[in-house]
């Protein structure tokens, strides 16, 4: 294809994306209500637990409007995820190698479940996020908490336990196209941890610890793990090579 096509089919998809999304953002305004509810979920607990009055606020006439479209798109968006994913996936795979797509496709199949299961972790932590936080507001004040910035930050905390999660991913990648070695992943394991558990102590601000626990273990383990798989495509490469060099020997041996 000439770079004219190349555009021409950019377009195109491109289009298809944006469609989806559209048709996406129709059904998440449709469905923004009951999303809503279960946002809200965590600030009604909040009355329950701690005898307080909780609610979310809009604190400007449109408030209400923006955080209906910002749900709309943000539904939009994950429902239509299949579209656009696959429309980005069908514009890269005619440019990739073989071993290129490979790579792509473990990382892709890989990493999309990884992000869905730190997403969910990220939210069931949000209810003991929210309590813990709003608990250190004195007894005889109330909970009115901004909507617009308390939907931002749950999104945030989603989005960033998420990303967590497929991290090691991006070590495995690194590894597989040479830029980076097992023995260089396993030699920063102390600083890895040290992050790692800065991170879930930001992200799960909790006094008894456990919640920094229950999300730290797996992403540890997460990281063992790629530094496993990196150990048996290190060795691997390791002994194609030796292969290799044996045969041009052999041929230097029988050209001789």
């Amino acid at each position: 294809m000439t770079l004219s096509e190349h555009f021409v089919e950019l377009r195109k998809r491109l289009f298809r994306c944006a469609l989806a999304v559209v048709v996406g953002a129709v059904i998440g305004w449709l469905l923004a209500g009951p999303v809503m509810d279960v946002v809200r979920g965590p600030i009604t607990a909040i009355a329950k637990e701690q005898g307080r009055e909780a609610m979310l606020n809009y604190d400007s006439v449109t408030g209400a409007f923006d955080l209906r479209m910002q749900v709309a798109i943000t539904v939009g968006i994950v429902i239509s995820s299949p579209v656009w994913l696959w429309q980005i996936w069908a514009f890269f795979v005619p440019a990739l190698k073989r071993t290129e797509l490979r790579y792509a496709l473990g990382f892709f199949f890989t990493a999309v479940p990884l992000f869905i299961a730190g997403g969910t972790v990220g939210w069931l932590l949000v209810p003991h996020i929210v309590s813990l936080l709003t608990g250190f507001a004195s007894q005889q004040d109330s909970a009115i908490i901004a909507a617009k910035t308390y939907f931002d930050f749950i999104m945030k905390l989603v989005i960033a336990v998420g990303v967590a999660f497929v991290l090691p991913v991006f070590l495995v990648l690194l590894n597989f196209v040479g830029v980076l070695s097992a023995r260089a992943i396993i030699a920063s394991w102390r600083w890895a941890l040290i992050l790692i558990a800065l991170f879930t102590a930001i992200a799960t601000p909790s006094a008894d610890v456990l919640s920094m626990f229950l999300l730290a273990i797996p992403i540890a383990g997460l990281y063992f793990a790629a530094y496993g798989v990196a150990v048996i495509h290190d060795r691997r490469a390791v002994r194609a090579a030796d292969r290799l060099e044996a045969e041009i020997a052999t041929l230097g041996r029988l050209e001789g």
